[in-house]
């Protein structure tokens, strides 16, 4: 008999093997193994199911692959199916263009804490040294090293010291950051009771900012958030967004204002439909 998981990993993904499977090598490195990986599929086509079957064997963990017909970018609602999905009280939610720092996983269960969410961040790489990392500079974590990511054409920024800072300047860094702690879809984690208890995404919401009006029920419910920005790294694959368009991007903005001034804590187009 196997386990509860002691976190569950929602990773979203959409027609992008190449991406994906640098991704799940990174949740192969992690430093704890007591996790469940759970694809949020939004209907990829036979090259993605090739992928998983491909690596089954290969990685340390189980993947629970959650897929619906492709009706657009519908990302919410396959999130929504793969909450359910979860068997752990606590889920951590990332992209299926974010690779997982070998701490990652850990670095969100050592911060969780009842009453709250966590609030990460990404580091932007740029398409060249995206499409240049290899399973072995994942497996020896050189992507998560500014030598050797300025040695393949990374600029010089502050934003840098994301990857180089150590456990006292992180909790420095994650206090003065001027970043809101908000729920953001790369990188945060809640307990599944509070997500439940919100009804989930809102699911007539598509691209831009569905994953800040869940985090913005959560607080209206209740929920305080936790800056952990300098703590829990992945590193964002760049690509094309050919599904952000001004429509959704305005159509979001409204819903997300009447969850503000209404103070939403519930919407009637999440989980459970037709509820009050």
């Amino acid at each position: 008999m196997s386990l509860k998981p002691q976190i569950s990993v929602i990773i979203s993904t959409y027609n992008s093997e190449k991406w994906l499977e640098k991704v799940l090598w990174g949740y192969a490195c992690q430093d704890l193994n007591n996790f469940e990986l759970v694809l949020a599929d939004d209907g990829s086509k036979k090259p993605t199911f090739d992928l998983i079957e491909q690596m089954r064997g290969q990685l340390p963990y189980e993947i629970k692959h959650i897929w619906q017909e492709d009706e657009g970018f519908q990302k919410s609602k396959i999130l929504n199916k793969a909450i359910l999905a979860c068997d752990s009280d606590y889920i951590l939610m990332s992209d299926g263009d974010c690779i997982p720092r070998q701490d990652f996983v850990s670095q969100h269960l050592a911060y969780r804490e009842k009453g709250y969410f966590l609030s990460g961040g990404y580091f932007m790489l740029p398409l060249t040294i995206s499409e240049l990392i290899t399973k072995e500079d994942i497996f020896k974590q050189h992507c998560f090293d500014v030598a050797w990511l300025k040695a393949r054409g990374l600029k010089a920024s502050f934003k840098n010291t994301k990857l180089r800072a150590n456990n006292k300047l992180n909790a420095i860094l994650n206090f003065i950051t001027p970043t809101n702690a908000s729920w953001n879809g790369h990188n945060a984690s809640g307990w599944k009771a509070d997500i439940l208890a919100v009804n989930g995404f809102d699911e007539r919401m598509q691209y831009g900012g569905q994953d800040r009006e869940l985090g913005e029920r959560l607080f209206n419910y209740g929920i305080k958030s936790k800056q952990i920005r300098y703590s829990a790294i992945c590193v964002h694959l760049d690509h094309p967004r050919g599904y952000k368009t001004p429509e959704s991007i305005n159509k979001n903005l409204a819903i997300r204002a009447t969850t503000k001034n209404k103070k939403s804590k519930w919407t009637a187009f999440g989980i459970q439909k037709n509820t009050n």
